[in-house]
């Protein structure tokens, strides 16, 4: 099958972009990051310790020079734009590093660290963004003196606040003073403090710097531009040199891989490996790239319904993490998980330092804070807490608003999603020792239908915790009737480690997958057996169309009292707050304005598919509504669509070739970093491969079957 595309929604990736430390500019404070630390530190001084920081508080009066932030600059992007998705460098660049430049020496930890970002645009349609920061070492003798400069006159603040004596606070202090000798501060303390505020000695240490590479694309398929992007990096630290010149693979990306056709998959390849990217059908749930099983690892199962709760009713919920990509895996599977619904308000997965207003706003809002790992949440003075959801990722803990009801038919609920959970070895309860040392989030692959294997009751100490705990306790016949032990699932894990890496890593990919397509089915049908008669309740508007837009608010476009009076008791106090949601009127609008199923949006559509299935199959009126519990029946279909697709590729892109003219040695550092051989080189050779390419007319691109 040979193909081409002619329209830039088609390519797979807009730009790549190198963000990091610009050597002209020199070290520029970031203001906004350094004001909002000042005012951190001000609050831990005056509020927690009611006193100003003297003596041996000194380390919080100011922050020594490796933890303070500096500007952190776009350094590059390629292309310069396209006019589809006009490049907009403030919001990447402030995406991309949120919190800009951070330095390290050879004794800090320097792993990378992926994270994916949302850039809505005021129409309300997205762009997407997938980083990689890693750290460089600082070959800029200018920047390493610079560092060193802050240190000494770091140094030298910090040695006047040790010898500076308490002030006194009254008369009899005063006269205290007066009549006593000045008292000579202990010199061995100061100097084992001075000797840990100087952590950097350009003559004996190594300086390093954060630097990101990203890609801007159309749609969030993250699995695949964090493969993209792992590889690139590992292409730059390797002793050995890739094949082609990493122009080769950005350009590839860039320019030849398109996006694979609804329902169907596509493999292309990195600078190592292939990867894989599958979309689903028009027929299917949405596209949703992030790992749904992370969220319920880290929070547990009734953690998540709480959240969840609290979305759908539109409160305002903070996200807290100092992770940011922990941030927006929570935010996206939250808003992922209100099929057929969708988020109206705010949403800022990740909140950069300029926009920390946005939190006191008084309207609904989900927004993700990044923690500095050290404060907790005393610490935090957050606007009307009262109607707050603050959820607080790491320390797998919620703080609920006031009077939130329940979700309907919550336990049953819980317990269906909770089946699902272990049948991949995901502890309903979440992982509270999951640890951050590990190098990614690791799912257990076991099936419970198809391994007969998994027959052993858990250990004993397990039964101990198993019992101690009540919230589990109530699990413990479940995973004993579905056959789930702890140990077996320990000992499979293990021993999948002795795997071949590449097909482990593939195999680990397709269950993170599974599993997300598994756990929206189960959220999806809860939505669809509580709404399966909606439609009789839409009261369609007498009036054009034009005039119904103009009094759109004052219209009543769903008879609210007839469907509740509708529905069984027990749903009633999460329904009659739902039904006066932002996103169940704009759902009703938009059934409205559609007169047939081609108008329809892509939610709505799959959405009304899946009533007619359930009515066909029920015959279901809506004066025999019950609170009888119905669970998901076509997760086997929708998780074979994604296996198919997954396990044999659609279509294979044209793999990176030699640009022409490009004979230039590789060298191990990125685009726009001095070093031996001059960066401005490398990315005038990359600039003009692209521009070369556009006056091609678009490369034909040769995907076989």
């Amino acid at each position: 099958m040979t193909t081409g595309f002619s329209s830039g929604s088609c390519r797979f990736a807009d730009y790549f972009v190198i963000c990091g430390l610009d050597t002209e500019s020199g070290l520029e404070p970031d203001e906004l990051s350094a004001l909002c630390q000042y005012i951190e530190a001000t609050k831990f001084r005056d509020g927690a310790r009611g006193k100003l920081a003297r003596g041996n508080e000194g380390e919080n009066f100011e922050q020594s020079p490796l933890r303070r932030t500096f500007k952190s600059k776009v350094l590059a992007h390629y292309p310069d734009n396209v006019e589809w998705n006009p490049f907009d460098q403030d919001a990447v660049g402030m995406l991309c590093m949120p919190k800009g430049l951070a330095f390290r020496t050879q004794v800090d930890s320097r792993e990378p660290q992926f994270h994916s970002f949302i850039i809505t645009r005021e129409d309300g349609s997205r762009t997407y963004g997938f980083a990689l920061t890693f750290f460089e070492e600082v070959t800029s003798k200018q920047i390493c003196s610079a560092m060193q400069t802050l240190y000494h006159m770091h140094n030298a603040e910090q040695y006047d606040i040790l010898h500076t004596p308490t002030s006194p606070q009254g008369p009899e202090d005063q006269r205290h003073q007066h009549s006593q000798p000045r008292p000579m501060l202990h010199a061995a303390p100061a100097i084992s403090r001075l000797q840990r505020f100087n952590s950097y000695d350009i003559s004996r240490d190594t300086l390093y710097v954060s630097k990101c590479i990203c890609l801007i694309t159309p749609m969030a398929f993250a699995q695949a531009c964090r493969k993209v992007l792992q590889q690139l990096h590992q292409a730059v630290t390797s002793p050995q040199p890739p094949p082609l010149p990493l122009e080769s693979y950005i350009f590839n990306i860039l320019y030849e891989v398109p996006l694979p056709p609804s329902g169907r998959s596509l493999k292309f390849s990195g600078v190592y490996g292939p990867v894989v990217c599958q979309r689903p059908s028009t027929s299917e749930l949405p596209l949703f790239d992030f790992a749904i099983g992370e969220m319920f690892n880290l929070l547990g199962v009734e953690n998540v319904l709480q959240l969840f709760t609290c979305a759908l009713l539109e409160m305002q919920i903070l996200l807290y993490s100092q992770h940011y990509q922990r941030l927006m895996t929570v935010a996206e599977s939250i808003t992922a998980l209100m099929f057929p619904f969708q988020w109206q308000h705010v949403y800022v997965p990740i909140l950069p330092a300029s926009l920390l207003h946005f939190l006191d706003a008084p309207v609904p809002y989900l927004m993700g804070l990044h923690s500095n790992g050290q404060d907790d949440r005393t610490k935090l003075e957050l606007p009307q807490e009262a109607n707050l959801c603050f959820v607080d990722i790491d320390n797998h803990f919620i703080e609920l608003p006031e009077e939130l009801p329940q979700f309907p038919n919550k336990l049953e609920f819980i317990q269906e999603i909770s089946e699902v959970l272990m049948s991949f070895g995901v502890s309903p309860e979440g992982n509270i020792h999951s640890s951050d040392t590990q190098a990614k989030y690791r799912f257990r692959s076991v099936d419970v239908v198809s391994d007969k294997r998994n027959g052993n009751l858990a250990s004993p100490l397990n039964s101990y915790l198993l019992r101690e705990n009540e919230t589990i306790a109530r699990l413990q016949a479940l995973v004993k009737r579905t056959g789930v032990s702890l140990e077996k699932l320990e000992a499979r894990e293990d021993a999948s480690s002795n795997k071949d890496g590449r097909t482990q890593c593939d195999e680990e990919e397709l269950k993170m997958h599974q599993l997300n397509i598994q756990v929206r089915e189960v959220f999806a049908n809860r939505f669809t057996q509580m709404f399966a008669d909606y439609e009789v309740f839409v009261i369609q508007p007498s009036q054009d169309k034009e005039s119904w837009f103009t009094n759109r608010d004052q219209m009543q476009n769903f008879d609210k009292a007839s469907f509740l009076s509708d529905q069984p008791e027990p749903y009633l106090p999460f329904l009659s707050r739902f039904l006066e949601t932002q996103m169940f009127a704009s759902f009703i609008d938009s059934k409205i304005l559609c007169h047939d199923d081609e108008e329809k949006e892509h939610t709505l559509r799959v959405f009304d598919a899946r009533v007619d299935k359930i009515r066909m199959l029920n015959v279901r009126t809506p004066t025999l509504r019950t609170s009888m519990y119905q669970k998901c029946t076509n997760i086997e279909e929708a998780d074979n669509l994604v296996k198919k697709r997954y396990k044999k590729a659609d279509f294979v892109a044209p793999g990176p070739h030699e640009l022409e003219n490009d004979k230039t040695p590789l060298r191990n550092t990125f685009a726009l970093v001095p070093s031996n051989v001059s960066g401005w080189q490398l990315s005038e050779r990359v600039c003009s491969a692209l521009v070369h390419s556009q006056r091609m007319d678009w490369l034909p691109l040769n995907l076989s079957a």
